[in-house]
């Protein structure tokens, strides 16, 4: 309902409201004016007219227009309204006694019993002013059966219908107040929901912020602290080449290509795109591509495999995917000090899951962090060489101790994100992070993701 249709329904209600408080005097004054005009019986009993008139009309005001503070069709509770009505009725029955013209004041107890009243006490009062009107004029009917007949009909059809009309149109008021009412509160409620609706839209807004930095130190991370990694080894292996120009002048191209590398990935990484290795091949593709590159130069035995039937993934998913495998590659080089790693991307009904595995020094695992990932420590061989692990929850404050002392220190300088980059990639697409590691014993990790089809959300 718009701003002026509630306050045309306002200026209405109080024409009504002005017009209903001043109904028992208008039914008084006309009557008393016919009376005077019309007065066959002599001038002898116009003061006791007056008189009746006076009285009739300050009863009214002290009894009904001053308790209800000119708010007229307002109830002011059942007793002082009853005294009203049975005072009316009592001076309209001596006016009427004087003439009965004055039964249009005594009209009165029809028009207001409803609105003053409780249902059943107002059509007692229908019942009551029916009475009046009906028996003073021409006094109580003989007592027979076809005097009776009519004289109580006339009052039961009187109290039935202008009691059923009056509760009708109280019923109907009182509906329309509550509807104001419920439009007042609907009105007020959407004031709070803009209020609300604002605050969310800044905390979104705050929380879109918070999210788009731990992204970017998300990708920082998986781009170009890996690959200053990889630069920073491949220059201290030209430093401390012996054997001649031309490996110092291959680990020199090499950090060269992984410079380019890092430059083109923190420029997707700025963009939100996906890995430059996911855009032209699959997801297997581009893990055994990985794994090979990675692995070119190290002394160490490894081996990729793809179980199940193979399908795309929705691009978020194999993004996650790849960057946990270089995560997991990079803390493997770093310090796990393996000398076999296994690399296996298996395709299930529901799920896609990324196992790797290594045997080197392995560490403690940190107890998990939220519903997301599990950590076990057992003597099984394993993946990853997660003492990177330590490092990245020694910075949420997880700890994480592995068996090499050095990743025990590189957790104490607080190098590298490690488990927590891999822990919040995962959770953002749905996925689990399972580690399980021994000091001495290796580790596997496994990192599953919901087998969400290109196109879907996830």
């Amino acid at each position: 309902m718009s701003a002026a249709a509630v306050e045309e329904n306002r200026r209405w209600e109080t024409h009504s409201d002005i017009l209903f408080g001043a109904l028992p005097y208008l039914l008084l004054l006309l009557p008393t004016a016919w009376s005077l005009t019309h007065d066959h019986r002599g001038g002898g009993q116009q003061p006791v007219l007056l008189a009746l008139v006076a009285a009739a009309g300050c009863w009214s005001a002290l009894t009904y227009t001053l308790p209800t503070r000119r708010h007229s069709r307002r109830r002011y509770g059942t007793a002082p309204a009853a005294l009203y009505l049975a005072g009316l009725l009592a001076l309209a029955a001596a006016l009427m006694a004087h003439d009965r013209v004055f039964m249009l004041f005594a009209a009165t107890g029809f028009l207001q019993a409803l609105v003053l009243l409780p249902t059943c006490w107002a059509f007692a009062c229908v019942a009551a002013t029916s009475f009046v009107v009906n028996t003073v004029p021409a006094g109580l009917p003989e007592p027979t059966l076809t005097a009776l007949i009519p004289y109580t009909g006339a009052i039961a059809f009187q109290t039935v219908l202008i009691g059923w009309i009056n509760l009708l149109s109280s019923r109907l008021g009182q509906q329309h107040r509550d509807r104001r009412h419920t439009v007042a509160e609907l009105r007020t409620a959407l004031t709070e929901n803009a209020g609300l609706y604002a605050q969310l839209i800044t905390q979104a807004r705050e929380a879109g912020i918070h999210d788009e930095r731990r992204r970017m130190a998300g990708e920082i991370h998986d781009t170009l602290a890996q690959g200053l990694a990889g630069i920073i080894r491949q220059l201290e292996a030209a430093e401390h080449s012996g054997t001649g120009d031309e490996e110092r002048r291959h680990h020199i191209r090499t950090a060269k290509t992984l410079a380019r590398e890092s430059l083109r990935e923190a420029r997707r990484s700025a963009q939100a795109l996906r890995p430059e290795q996911l855009e032209s091949t699959t997801l297997p593709e581009a893990l055994g591509t990985l794994a090979r590159t990675w692995a070119h130069g190290k002394e160490l035995h490894l081996s990729f495999e793809t179980t199940g039937t193979t399908a795309p993934l929705h691009p978020e998913l194999e993004a996650t995917l790849y960057r946990v495998a270089q995560e997991a590659l990079t803390n493997t080089a770093k310090h796990a000090r393996a000398t076999q790693l296994t690399l296996t991307l298996s395709y299930m009904d529901d799920l896609v899951v990324l196992d790797i595995l290594d045997n080197g020094t392995g560490f403690r695992p940190p107890h998990p962090t939220g519903p997301d990932c599990t950590s076990t420590a057992v003597g099984t061989n394993g993946a990853n060489g997660a003492a990177d692990a330590g490092s990245s929850d020694a910075a949420d404050g997880t700890g994480g101790t592995s068996g090499a002392v050095r990743a025990e220190s590189a957790a104490g300088a607080g190098h590298g994100l490690g488990l927590i980059a891999m822990r919040r990639r995962l959770s953002r697409v749905a996925g689990t992070l399972t580690i399980e590691s021994a000091p001495g014993e290796g580790t596997a990790l496994s990192a599953a993701v919901p087998a969400i089809p290109p196109g879907a959300g996830t």
